[in-house]
């Protein structure tokens, strides 16, 4: 079995997350206590308490779900035996979860991770003011015409495709109005299409000021090779180089995560199950209408890693 371990993104994130792991886990409780240290606060005291709209808050919710995402990977390590190099053949993640994959892989040290992933959840949210820039769920559309129905809502405003998540699911961000435009004009043209409970149009060319700022905080950070091959998102192709890593992850704040592709190129590419590593389950909803011949599992428990040691063994 070929198997690839996958990281979630924001929208996965719920109070409670990765408490069961801390206190089943000396590893995991690790990786918490470093995530709080670098951190310089107890963001893990939000995440096991709440209240929820402070963990909802962008800049807690990038480094919460990497610290649960690395305290499963560490568990697994510890208690299933899990070698990352020998039993992974890639790894990846949507959007936030590609740094994640990048701290598993060691092209990230934790600690400069859950700072990177703080200040672009800041940066992210601080790019465009509240209520100017939206995203959209446009259901039934496939890439190529969910990016024409953009285009046409465009009218001089940005709106850019975000999200090509899975056959028929696109989303698309940008301007307020012009995004509103995009859903009347996809219901005209037969598809669903909803406005999303996001704070900030992600992914698109309003996030310019954003990335500026991780291109500035990337370039203070010690980037290595990683050790197991990850796909990127805005290439869906695996990445290596540490000056491409971090030139691609510039890159992923404006551009398009091609999750939908990423999948696809790790099945065409002989692997056959895809293990969703952190909080959640909507990597795994999303591999099985990509590719339905892989097989999926999910890693953010404790029961979950008795239950993947079970099936290891």
């Amino acid at each position: 079995m070929t198997t690839a371990f996958v990281f979630p993104g924001q929208g996965s994130q719920a109070v409670g997350m990765g408490k069961s792991l801390a206190d089943n886990f000396v590893s995991a409780r690790t990786v918490f206590d470093e995530v709080d240290t670098a951190l310089g606060e107890k963001l893990t005291q939000t995440m096991w308490e709440g209240p929820a709209d402070k963990l909802m808050l962008t800049e807690n919710t990038q480094p919460a779900l990497l610290a649960v995402s690395i305290a499963a990977l560490r568990v697994l390590e510890a208690e299933a035996g899990i070698d990352l190099t020998r039993d992974v053949a890639f790894l990846a993640g949507h959007s936030l979860g590609e740094y994640s994959a990048h701290a598993a892989a060691g092209s990230f040290a934790l600690a400069d991770a859950a700072r990177l992933v703080r200040i672009r959840g800041r940066a992210m949210q601080q790019a465009v003011p509240v209520g100017v820039g939206a995203m959209a769920a446009l259901l039934g559309l496939d890439d190529e015409a969910a990016r024409a129905v953009a285009r046409e809502a465009a009218q001089g405003e940005v709106c850019e495709a975000a999200n090509d998540n899975a056959p028929g699911q696109v989303v698309v961000s940008g301007h307020k109005t012009a995004v509103e435009r995009a859903v009347a004009i996809a219901k005209t043209r037969g598809a669903r299409a909803m406005m999303l409970p996001v704070s900030a149009p992600f992914h698109c060319a309003l996030m310019k000021p954003a990335a500026d700022v991780m291109a500035v905080s990337l370039a203070k950070v010690k980037v290595g090779t990683p050790k197991v091959r990850v796909v990127a998102n805005v290439t869906a192709l695996p990445v290596k180089d540490p000056a491409e890593i971090v030139k691609l992850l510039v890159a992923q704040i404006t551009d398009t995560v091609r999750w939908r592709q990423s999948v696809a190129y790790l099945a065409a590419n002989g692997v056959n199950r895809i293990v969703e590593i952190g909080s959640g389950r909507v990597l795994a909803g999303l591999v099985k209408r990509i590719a339905k011949e892989v097989s999926t599992a999910t890693v953010g428990t404790a029961d979950d890693v008795l239950a993947f040691k079970n099936v290891k063994a």
